[in-house]
This record gives structure tokens, C-alpha cells and sequence, in this order.
């Protein structure tokens, strides 16, 4: 969302009264699919990042709050350097512009994702989430929602029948069912590649810490934002958020394989109960990710027909693909991935509606 000329001005100001510098600069950092906002300021030789959260809207409380869970079990995740939550401004550390997404390749997949599933590891196992909301049925059930809504109805112009919404409705049990079933855990809910950066060290001394004030030697890489509306879920929800991932893709067997690791890693970490195998993980895996995906087919449109944030239509293939690759693999699920099919039919599913 663009923000007011007023605004503006507030940021800045308060970003030159917080750096002791009445010259400072502000330019953009990233963008995000919110009223969030980040700006990079060079101050005293090194640069650091005001994260605009207008309360009304963000509130930036739940940033602070779940940041430090992280940073105390050893995450890295960007340090508060100062605050105003009244106002929703923050002065953070600065993790750089390296995010995983265009570092990630071929030869380069191997070791960041090894870092996204060691942090991964790490949130699971040492992160408190039962104190956060659940992220049950009824949550899950509204995410579900959006693509009818928002990818069919507005994006595709097709309003299913009666008969349809019932093949709607069956599929929708079925991932909530095996939502259910699935151990509770911390779930960021967005750990993907334009959510993790590859951090370098500060220093070639290895005494000296990127993490000071935590006790044990934190992870310095993957850096990870965007945590806020982190709840208490199900296990593979994050892991599949991180190898299905809605920009980039990947042969299917180098996923079933990382998928298979992260199993065994989580058995070995007491996660996952010893008689949960691969093909029991493997369902779990595959159906919570088609549930992100549904979800994000209608999230991507909405950001544009509501938000006037056109971009995330280019990723729509992608995300559908995952949808009828996954749909197709289970028999319960052939008639909605047939359904899916009759309802883009030859669509450019990248193009606007027409208004």
C-alpha cells in the first residue's frame, strides 16, 4: 500500500531522530504483500532497516514478540536496534539483499535448503508455539475459501455448480482431516525463498558471535523475516512452504528426497512418533501443501483485484500446477483436480479479468 504524504514524513522523521542523523535518507528495501513497509538508511558506515508497521492496520506488537522466541532459540532473525509501537516504527538490523531466491540453482539447492531445514529443525524442536493461536480447523477452513472466492468466481469468471461445491467441499475435508492429524508445532507460515537470505559472516573470528545475548551459538544462516503471523500447526505445513515453494520449482524426486531427511531428522528430534514412515509423511507433506496452495491462488488474486498488486499473477501457474500435480496423486481428490481443470480450460490464468 502506498503510503500517505504524511506518513512519510512521520518515518522519516523519526528515522533521523533515532539515528541522531537530520540528514538521513530513506530508500526502499523491499516490498511486501501487506501495509508493511522497509526502508534501508546508511548510518555510521553500515546500513539498517526501518520497518514501517502502521498499528491500525500491522500491528508490529506481534513482530517484536515472536522475533525474540526465534532469536532466543538461536534463529537469526533481524535485531531491534530501537522501537515506537505506537507509532509502528522499528529500527532493525539489516540482513542485506541477498535473498534465497535468486541464489538459488542447481549447484546452490543442496546446502540452502540444508540451512532452511536446519533452521527449520531448530524452530520445530526449540521454539514455544502452544501460546500461539491455533491454526485449526476453522483458520484452515477460511484459508480454503479464498480460492473459490478470489480464483474462481473473481479471477476465472466461473461460479461452480451446486453439484460442483460439493466436489469443492469433499476435497476441503479431506486436507482438513489430514491438517488434524498432524503433530502441533510453531509454524512461521510463509518460510520460503523471499522470506530467507543467506547471511555472510561479519568476521572471520569465529569467537566472535553474529547473535550477542544468546547464550548458545545461533544459526547465521538463512536470515529470516517475515514471521508475524507465525501460529501453532500443523509439522509439515513449513516444510512444504520451503520445497514447494510458490516462486521457484523443483524436480519432484530432489523434493520427495529432502522431504524424506527432514523425516528422519524429525524422528531422530522426537517430532514425529517412530511409526509415522515415509509414505504417512509423504501424504501429510503433499495434502498441508496443496491446502497452502489452494490458499495462495486466491491470496495472489486478491492482492490484485483488492490490493491493485498486479505481480503475483505471474506466479499463478506455478501454484496451480502444484495443485493438480498433488490433487491427481491421491484418488479422493481426482474429481476436484478434474473440476480445477474445467474451470481454467484454456485461460492465460496470468492475465486480469476483465473489469
Amino acid at each position: 500500500m502506498t503510503a500517505t504524504p504524511d506518513r512519510a514524513a512521520d518515518r522519516l522523521a523519526w528515522a533521523r531522530a533515532a539515528l541522531g542523523d537530520p540528514s538521513l535518507t530513506l530508500e526502499p528495501a523491499s516490498s511486501d504483500a501487506s501495509f508493511r513497509s522497509y526502508w534501508r538508511a546508511h548510518a555510521n558506515g553500515g546500513s539498517v532497516i526501518v520497518m514501517d508497521s502502521p498499528p491500525a492496520q500491522e500491528d508490529p506488537a506481534p513482530w517484536v514478540e515472536i522475533g525474540g522466541r526465534l532469536r532466543a532459540a538461536g534463529l537469526h532473525v533481524p535485531a531491534v536496534l530501537a522501537q515506537d509501537l505506537a507509532q509502528g516504527f522499528l529500527l532493525i538490523e539489516d540482513l542485506g539483499h541477498r535473498l534465497y531466491l535468486p541464489a538459488l540453482d542447481e549447484a546452490s539447492a543442496d546446502a540452502l535448503y540444508g540451512q532452511a531445514m536446519d533452521a527449520l529443525l531448530r524452530i520445530q524442536a526449540g521454539v514455544d508455539g502452544a501460546s500461539l493461536p491455533p491454526y485449526n480447523h476453522a483458520f484452515l477452513q477460511r484459508e480454503l475459501e479464498l480460492m473459490p472466492e478470489w480464483f474462481l468466481q473473481r479471477h476465472l469468471g466461473y461460479t461452480p455448480e451446486c453439484e460442483e461445491w460439493d466436489v469443492i467441499e469433499q476435497a476441503f475435508t479431506v486436507l482438513l482431516h489430514n491438517a488434524a492429524e498432524q503433530p502441533r508445532v510453531f509454524v512461521h507460515r510463509d518460510f520460503h525463498s523471499r522470506n530467507l537470505l543467506v547471511v555472510e559472516p561479519p568476521t572471520d573470528d569465529p569467537a566472535v558471535l553474529w547473535n550477542p545475548g544468546v547464550i548458545a551459538p545461533g544459526l547465521l544462516s538463512p536470515g529470516i523475516i517475515d514471521f508475524q503471523g507465525a501460529l501453532y500447526g500443523p509439522l509439515a505445513y513449513d516444510l512444504a512452504s520451503l520445497l514447494r515453494d510458490c516462486y521457484i520449482a523443483w524436480d519432484e524426486a530432489r523434493v520427495a528426497q529432502w522431504a524424506e531427511h527432514y523425516r528422519q531428522r524429525a524422528q531422530h528430534a522426537g517430532l514425529l512418533d517412530a511409526t509415522v514412515g515415509r509414505d504417512h509423511f509423504r501424504r501429510w507433506f503433499d495434502l498441508i501443501g496443496l491446502q497452502r496452495h489452494l490458499k495462495v491462488l486466491g491470496i495472489f488474486c486478491r492482492l490484485w483485484y483488492r490490493d491493485g498488486k498486479r505481480g503475483y499473477l505471474a506466479d499463478l501457474p506455478r501454484v496451480l500446477g502444484y495443485v493438480l500435480d498433488v490433487s491427481r496423486r491421491y484418488p479422493e481428490l481426482a474429481d476436484f483436480a478434474a473440476l480445477v481443470e474445467r474451470c481454467v480450460g484454456g485461460r492465460d490464468i496470468t492475465a486480469p479479468a476483465a473489469a
